[in-house]
Formats: C-alpha cells, sequence, structure tokens
C-alpha cells in the first residue's frame, strides 16, 4: 500500500465523519434523528436501501462466492430483488399511510398497532439483538478487506479503526447522515467495481479465455449451487424485506408512498443484476489470481486452503495500480459503513423509542447518542469473536425472520390478529433457528434451521388459533 493509496483512504474516512458532524445540530427530534423528518425523496432512499442491504458484508460474502462456486453465487441476490419489488408492493401501500398517520419511528410500532404490548416487547428485542449481530458483519468484513491492504496492522487493529469511524458519524449525525453518505458511498462504490475494478482484473488475468482455462468446471455456469442452497438463502433473505427494521425506518422517512415504491424498484435492480455480478466477478478473479501464483507473497501458492473471502481483498491489493487501490479500497469500505450505521440505527432505534419509550423527549438526544455509541461499542466486541462474515450475516438474517416474519403476516394479511398465538409462534420459531444447529448439527436435507424455525412459528398460532377457537 503506498503513502497515496492510503492518504485516500483517510481522506474519505474523514470526509464520513464530517457529513456526520454537519447533521449534529440538524437533528431537532426523534423523527429527525431515526426517519431523516419524513422528507426524503426516492434516488436517496433507494440508493440508501440497497447500500444498506448489500453493503460490505454481500460485498466480501459476494466475493467469497465467486471464490467458492463461481457465477452461480450470484443468485443469492436475486432474492433481493424479488424481496424488494414484493415488498413494494404488498407493504409499502399499508405502512407509508399508517406510519405516516401514526408518526411511527420503528418496525415494532407496526405490530403495536394490531397486537399486544408483549408482542411489541418481544419484536424489538428480537429486532435489537439481531441488528447488533448484523452491525458486527460489517465491522468485520471492514476488517478483513483492510487486512489485506495494511499489511502491518492486525485484524483486530483494523476492526477497532473501521468500527470506530462507523459508530461515531451515525452517533452524531442520525439518519440523516446515514441517508446522505449511503447515496455518495454506493456511487463510489458502482463506479469503482465497474469502471476500475472489473476491467484492469479482465485484462491482468488474460481474458476471458485464460480466465475460463484456470477456472475448474462450472464455475462460469448458473448451475453450480445445489437446490437446498437455494431454498435456504431464498427462506432467509427474502422475508427480512418484510420486517427490516432499517427498510422501515427508510419507508416513514420517504415524503410520499409513490416515492417509497419507486425507491424499492430501483433498490432491486440494484441488487440484481448489477451488483450480484460485480461482486461474484471480482471474487471469481481472485480465484484464478490465486491459482496463478498471484498471492504467493501473502502466504497463498494457491487456492487451496484459502478463505475465500479473503480472495477479492487480496485481488485488489495484487492488481490495482497506485491511486486506483485506494480508490477501489475507498469504494469497499463505503459499502461496509454504508450498512453498518444503517444497522446500528435500527438497533439504536429499538432500544431507545421501543424499549425506552425515549421518542418525543427531546431532553433525551444526548442519552439517545450515548446509548447509540454503547450499541456500536457492543457490536465491535462481537465482531471480534467472528471469524465469517457471511456466516454472521446469515444468522443475523435467521433468528430475525424465524421470529419476526409471522406477525408482519398475520398483522397485515390474516382476519383474526390472535397476540397469544403471534407471542408464541415468534418465540417458537426464534427458539428453534437458535438452538437446532447445536442439538442436530446436520439437518434433514441439508437446509438451514431457519426453515424448520419459520415452519414451527406458523404451526404454533395455527395451533393456539385452533384451541382458542375451540373454546
Amino acid at each position: 500500500m503506498t503513502l497515496l493509496d492510503s492518504l485516500i483512504i483517510i481522506f474519505y474516512l474523514i470526509i464520513m465523519l464530517a457529513i456526520g458532524a454537519w447533521y449534529f445540530n440538524k437533528n431537532k427530534s426523534a423523527a429527525d434523528y431515526y426517519v431523516s423528518g419524513r422528507s426524503m425523496k426516492a434516488w436517496h432512499v433507494g440508493l440508501s436501501v440497497v447500500a444498506t442491504d448489500v453493503g460490505g458484508g454481500f460485498s466480501i460474502g459476494l466475493g467469497g462466492l465467486g471464490f467458492a462456486i463461481g457465477l452461480s453465487g450470484s443468485w443469492m441476490l436475486l432474492t433481493g430483488l424479488i424481496g424488494a419489488w414484493l415488498s413494494a408492493v404488498l407493504i409499502i401501500p399499508i405502512v407509508h399511510s399508517l406510519g405516516r398517520k401514526n408518526n411511527w419511528l420503528s418496525f415494532p410500532d407496526l405490530l403495536s398497532h394490531f397486537f399486544s404490548r408483549p408482542v411489541f416487547l418481544v419484536a424489538s428485542v428480537f429486532s435489537l439483538i439481531g441488528y447488533l449481530g448484523f452491525t458486527s458483519s460489517q465491522m468485520l468484513a471492514g476488517a478483513k478487506l483492510a487486512s489485506a491492504a495494511f499489511i502491518n496492522l492486525s485484524t483486530n487493529e483494523l476492526l477497532l479503526i473501521m468500527g470506530a469511524v462507523a459508530v461515531l458519524y451515525t452517533t452524531i449525525g442520525g439518519l440523516k447522515a446515514v441517508i446522505f453518505t449511503d447515496t455518495i458511498q454506493w456511487i463510489i462504490l458502482i463506479s469503482g467495481l465497474l469502471f476500475i475494478g472489473v476491467p484492469i482484473g479482465f485484462v491482468k488475468l488474460g481474458g476471458l479465455s485464460a480466465i475460463r482455462t484456470a477456472l475448474p468446471p462450472g464455475f462460469l455456469s448458473f448451475t453450480n449451487i445445489s437446490w437446498n442452497q437455494a431454498v435456504n438463502w431464498i427462506i432467509t433473505i427474502v422475508p427480512i424485506w418484510f420486517i427490516g427494521m432499517t427498510l422501515y425506518q427508510r419507508i416513514y422517512a420517504s415524503k410520499t408512498s409513490k416515492e417509497a415504491k419507486k425507491a424499492w424498484f430501483i433498490a432491486g435492480l440494484f441488487e440484481y443484476p448489477i451488483m450480484s455480478f460485480l461482486g461474484v466477478i471480482l471474487g471469481l478473479f481472485g480465484r484464478v489470481a490465486a491459482d496463478q501464483n498471484y498471492f504467493a507473497e501473502f502466504g497463498y501458492q494457491s487456492s487451496l486452503g484459502m478463505d475465500p473471502e479473503l480472495g477479492l481483498p487480496l485481488f485488489l491489493r495484487s492488481f490495482m495500480p497506485t491511486g486506483l487501490l485506494g480508490l477501489m479500497l475507498a469504494a469497499y469500505f463505503s459499502a461496509i459503513m454504508s450498512t453498518a450505521d444503517s444497522c446500528l440505527m435500527a438497533s439504536s432505534g429499538n432500544l431507545t423509542h421501543d424499549l425506552l419509550n425515549w421518542s418525543g423527549k427531546p431532553n433525551k438526544m444526548k442519552y439517545t447518542r450515548w446509548l447509540t455509541f454503547l450499541l456500536g461499542a457492543i457490536a465491535l466486541v462481537l465482531a471480534w469473536k467472528m471469524e465469517n462474515v457471511l456466516d454472521l450475516m446469515l444468522k443475523s438474517y435467521a433468528f430475525m425472520v424465524s421470529g419476526l416474519f409471522l406477525p408482519v403476516i398475520v398483522a397485515l394479511f390474516f382476519r383474526r390478529k390472535d397476540s397469544i398465538g403471534v407471542l408464541l409462534g415468534m418465540m417458537t420459531g426464534g427458539t428453534i433457528t437458535l438452538v437446532l444447529p447445536y442439538v442436530f448439527p446436520t439437518l434433514p436435507f441439508g437446509l438451514d434451521s431457519i426453515v424448520f424455525g419459520l415452519i414451527a412459528s406458523f404451526l404454533m398460532f395455527f395451533l393456539v388459533l385452533s384451541l382458542r377457537k375451540s373454546r
């Protein structure tokens, strides 16, 4: 890493902090801090949504999938497009109208409208814990990326630096700073991947014929994936668009329902095909580079035994010229920051608004920022203990979906809103999703525990509904 590359990255991090500081005094209320004053337009929201959803975890994770299985890894983000468009049609028209009418600030606010307070409180805890895990995954993604560039610093040292910047500008700036920085960050990321990373990698690896020759069979096909892996992705990722606190905050932040729907359609297209293919292609390039002995200086003679999620960062370090390496790393850092900040805002909202009921109390804004900072510190500690970015992300997704998908579906599409059935279903689904892998390390058909957790949550709900109806 040259001095110029380092200066580019440092300059980028300073700009992010400056944006947070700019918005420090512009947050006069909880509505400003958590839903950006309910005045955002479609393009800002749409780019913020896709930056948040794809972010660093999926960016690094997609690179890992490209390294491990090739172009078939792109199917993972098709679930993002499906989820975004389904949510735009089914969720936004109802939620935006109710949210503006009732001044909602969070996802659990929706559930409090339809169910008892225990349902609301359990949903808040599920969301808080899930988004803390998700914030941790983004910090870990940043540390992994930086470790391939700043070889004189350990992963944990870089984790502290990346995490501190994300926590600081989110804490002081609120959602306005988050959405504005997300827009900038996503433009940087797409431009960096499309105009720098892919063209340079393609040329330096020798073009299509050389890449095809170097890859194992099936890596340039779209069938190098098992049916159960596809099912696991669909069940884990599509429902997040129905229950994600970060997404509800952006629905409420949108000026109109029409603007919110447009934002979701924009986000879906950016997820698939744009980001999905750019991410896996660069990971695939990393696989080719590893097998052509480009990573020998880092201790890897081939792709055998390498952490797939290191392929992309090492590829960037090995192939990018001076200056462009800094720009590309800044692009990936931007993706990581854009998700970490949003997830931290989500968990902060769950704690201060939902559980502590501080919204509408201007004298609590100072303490709200301190608690946001504290949650960021906890996320850093969690990231310190983890190793795999995509695994941590999907576990966080699974925990939230298994507990929160049932109440949303019942609230919006069922005539009978049985709070007891919903509450027992939420707790059953979440518990099974968490515990099942430890009791049965190998699950039937290779499916993830979330599949069984979701089935159990709905079965419990219908069982309680049937018993209460018979009485």
